[in-house]
């Protein structure tokens, strides 16, 4: 957005989340002048990490396991894990194991790093977990950079990217009814599948827990030693020693605030956008901006314990992420949520990045946090429902607990302003605001203003730590700046 013949910089980013500080990075490699500016104190947007709880305690404000980071092919360019000038990478470490899948007091299912290990421990549904997921977990660099990069001509692995999608449009409720026979395989691959934080009914259900499950066994499920906020350092870092600068607790309300550039990124969902883009938009787009539709929000807790989870299943202790619930309790709290209604027993996801990270707490003490979906917006206090189920498979947990810090919808949303109403994935995720996301375009990230580009998880790919949306913002500006 060009609004001077001799800019102060060349590039402006709006938002220091990890889309917003992948796009940064980029464009400073690229020798671009940039600069980002961020509203909260500290930069990362669902990165940041804190001592919500107590002293010594601490935790993710949002995401923390980062198969998709591992696999992203932005991240992957970025090698953020190398050594330079003296200065150690950012460190992934992995638990024993990735996922648990706590059924109830007598039942749970582990998704091992191994898939004969898992297919093992699901007994006479082993063959099919082997059968769905074995291809997926060996060629994982091909189908992730085909899933993460869907708009790249031609795709980075094409037979990779065919084999999925057969499968992956299927609705997960289908799948796990007609290929697997018993409750540990059903609530497993619900729990995975479920991520996609939309009903288990839905089109392309299947191909995220395919992608999530096939990840696991390929690269892990790992989290950044000393906190999520080490991504975002690491980032930061990197902007820096590139010449870029970033300015936090600057609050962007209008573009006309911005410093003269070439080029203007925002790592912002829809609502933000049309807020301080004004009529700059044009009338079209704006509509398209105004019809989006945010998804079901979370409800999120964080706990200082006085030792690690007592769960009844002594297997769990070594699962960095453990869902909790039934197949048909994960599904049915899907549903309800997306249909403004809560449930009293909701399917609940923890994490116990302790478990690979100590440093995390003082010793011998432990972090948890997790969240239970529920309405966009909502009020309602999911405290005793999240506790009341982790009580059901870890009896004597409220026992361990030193600290919480809660954190419902609106909380969420006062954190960071992407979170509208709770929705910590940018936007409803199912297929049609999957194809156009925001809009349907070979370069959704480009908007109809020259120079104005949009990056956030409300762009293609969507959620999660993977930084494509601010890799492909990036290079579409690179693209149309030579």
């Amino acid at each position: 957005m060009t609004t001077s013949a001799s800019p102060d910089v060349d590039a402006v980013v709006v938002g220091a989340g990890p889309n917003g500080l992948v796009a940064a990075v980029r464009l400073a490699e690229a020798g671009l002048r940039v600069l980002v500016l961020e509203a909260a104190e500290h930069p990362g947007g669902g990165l940041r990490s804190a001592e919500l709880t107590l002293p010594g305690f601490v935790h993710d404000l949002g995401a923390t396991v980062h198969a998709l980071g591992l696999a992203s092919p932005a991240i992957r360019a970025l090698d953020l894990q190398a050594d330079r000038d003296g200065h150690s990478g950012l460190e992934l470490v992995h638990p024993p194991t990735p996922l648990g899948h706590a059924i109830d007091a007598g039942r749970s299912a582990l998704l091992h790093r191994s898939i004969d290990a898992t297919a093992e421990g699901l007994g006479r549904d082993g063959r099919a977990w082997r059968g769905m997921l074995a291809r997926l977990s060996t060629n994982w660099p091909g189908l992730a950079a085909s899933v993460l990069d869907p708009t790249r001509l031609p795709p980075h692995d094409l037979g990779a990217l065919l084999g999925f999608g057969a499968r992956g449009l299927w609705p997960a409720s289908l799948v796990e009814r007609t290929v697997f026979r018993d409750e540990p395989a059903r609530a497993l691959f619900a729990g995975l599948a479920a991520h996609a934080a939309v009903p288990l009914g839905q089109p392309l259900t299947t191909g995220i827990g395919l992608m999530l499950g096939g990840l696991a066994h390929g690269v892990g499920w790992p989290v950044a030693r000393g906190g999520s906020q080490s991504v975002a350092h690491a980032l930061v870092a990197r902007l820096l020693a590139l010449g870029g600068e970033l300015r936090t607790g600057h609050r962007v309300t209008s573009l006309a605030e911005l410093p003269s550039a070439s080029i203007v990124v925002l790592d912002l969902t829809p609502r933000q956008v049309r807020a301080i883009a004004g009529d700059a938009l044009p009338a079209r787009y704006a509509r398209r901006l105004d019809r989006w539709r945010y998804g079901a929000g979370a409800f999120k807790v964080d706990w200082a314990l006085d030792g690690p989870v007592p769960w009844a299943d002594p297997a769990l202790a070594g699962a960095g992420t453990v869902h909790i619930g039934t197949a048909e309790q994960v599904a049915r709290t899907e549903r309800e949520a997306a249909r403004a209604r809560h449930v009293d027993d909701p399917w609940v996801l923890a994490v116990q990045a302790t478990v690979a990270d100590p440093t995390r707490a003082p010793a011998g003490k432990h972090t948890l946090w997790a969240y239970c979906r529920v309405p966009n917006g909502s009020t309602v206090d999911a405290l005793p429902a999240i506790e009341a189920q982790l009580e059901r498979v870890a009896p004597g947990f409220r026992e361990r607990v030193l600290g919480r810090h809660v954190m419902g919808p609106a909380a969420l949303e006062a954190w960071n302003a992407n979170l509208v109403g709770g929705d910590i994935g940018g936007g409803a995720t199912d297929w049609r605001q999957l194809a156009a996301r925001p809009s349907l375009s070979l370069t959704p990230w480009a908007t109809p203003v020259p120079g104005l580009y949009l990056c956030s998880s409300s762009t293609l790919p969507g959620g999660g730590v993977h930084g494509m949306g601010g890799w492909n913002a990036a290079g579409a500006a690179l693209a149309r700046l030579t």
